[in-house]
């Protein structure tokens, strides 16, 4: 008989930690307003929930490497815009923040989720933060939730 594992949306006793950037605020305020929305329909506490700010995206991995370390949480958002301009800055702070994160989830022994959006407009990155195309940051937090109950099972 086959055996399937996976985790639940339902968290009341998960402490989590959102990064957020503080760059592109029009959108990460909204990415985090979704976070938070996301976290309390799976029932994590207000207080349960800390938001730690940077202030880009190219800072966010070694913020998370530092929470991930400390052990005071069961797992991490990360969310942050970096909207494509004109000059090749887009190519390297998405690169590196995106890559900075995946190397972080590998070893941080709890879920790490992606939630650093990277678009060629600001609308398209407003559609993604709640706009049009649902809200990122409501879906990174369900992920974690879903992840570190995954997690909780494997263990």
């Amino acid at each position: 008989m086959t055996r399937f594992i996976e985790g639940s949306l339902r968290a009341s006793a998960c402490k989590v930690c959102i990064i957020v950037s503080r760059f592109n605020s029009l959108v990460t305020e909204r990415l985090l307003e979704g976070a938070l929305d996301g976290l309390s329909r799976s029932g994590v506490p207000s207080e349960k929930i800390t938001v730690i700010r940077t202030p880009g995206s190219f800072e966010i991995p070694g913020v998370t490497a530092r929470v991930a370390k400390s052990g005071a949480y069961d797992g991490v958002i990360t969310l942050g815009a970096v909207v494509r301009g004109e000059t090749p800055h887009f190519d390297y702070v998405s690169a590196e923040a995106v890559k900075g994160v995946a190397q972080v989830s590998l070893t941080a022994g709890i879920p790490v989720i992606m939630g650093i959006l990277t678009t060629d407009t600001m609308e398209q990155a407003l559609d993604r933060a709640g706009a049009k195309a649902g809200n990122k940051g409501f879906e990174a937090a369900r992920n974690l939730i879903e992840m570190v109950n995954l997690y909780g099972e494997l263990s």
